[in-house]
């Protein structure tokens, strides 16, 4: 019998929720954003041709995940991830646990409060093909982009340059409280507090760089686009170690 879907013990509302929570846009006539409290999900799927479906990208913050479980549960909707990330997905395995010693700032320090505990989806997690290609979006490949976690993906679709960076990079300084909250327009690497190979989350910018994507949704912060983003990624591969890399931690090397 499969065991019972659920969640971490852990996951609880986390004290903090920037101005743009509550709030959605369309990006694209297929693309929908939504910010929950200080995460931003996708929603891929035209709404014109509603029998198709709809691909939700990312599960939002902890108060979220008793809804995406019932979701999965009633609908026996197929969940998809890197197979580096399924002891994650299935209650096997805890994330390492955040460390509140890196530089940045308030958010930083409460890093504590933030789950790493595993979930647990049951058969419904699968592993994406591994050619790159993506159940239901045939016009997207994802992108193994390790750094922030060892199965973090990207979505990348090449006939409009449109990506979905997750958190291999964000717009948003996401160590300090007051940029969290407000907004602030900045690029940035991964979260400093829950980044364990900055080495490989140097590797993963690097490659998403070179796609030259005309715009990116980004797991924090406003979406970038056109030349804002073209530049902003250059000077974060130039300048990796001063905007990304903590100067001390416990994941630092």
């Amino acid at each position: 019998m499969d065991q019972e879907m659920k969640y971490g013990e852990d996951y609880t509302y986390l004290p903090a929720t920037s101005i743009a929570s509550g709030k959605g846009k369309e990006l694209l006539p297929d693309i929908y954003c939504h910010t929950i409290q200080i995460v931003n999900i996708c929603m891929i799927g035209n709404p014109h041709k509603q029998q198709e479906g709809w691909v939700l990208v990312d599960a939002g913050m902890p108060a979220s995940a008793e809804a995406i479980i019932e979701l999965v549960k009633r609908w026996d909707v197929p969940v998809y991830a890197h197979d580096l990330e399924l002891p994650y997905l299935t209650g096997k395995q805890a994330y390492p646990p955040p460390d509140p010693t890196v530089d940045g700032g308030l958010f930083a320090k409460l890093s504590p409060l933030f789950p790493n505990e595993p979930i647990n989806l049951g058969h419904h997690v699968k592993p994406f093909p591994s050619d790159g290609s993506i159940p239901m979006l045939s016009d997207w490949r994802w992108i193994h982009t390790p750094g922030h976690t060892p199965g973090h993906i990207s979505f990348y679709r090449e006939a409009d340059r449109c990506l979905i960076a997750g958190d291999a990079f964000v717009t948003v300084q996401q160590e300090s409280i007051y940029k969290v909250l407000m907004q602030k327009h900045e690029i940035s690497g991964p979260p400093k507090y829950f980044t364990t190979d900055w080495e490989q989350a140097r590797q993963s910018v690097i490659k998403l760089q070179a796609l030259n994507p005309k715009i990116a949704v980004t797991g924090h912060g406003l979406p970038m686009t056109d030349e804002e983003l073209s530049l902003n990624l250059r000077e974060l591969v130039e300048r990796f170690d001063e905007i990304a890399i903590p100067s001390s931690g416990k994941y630092v090397h």
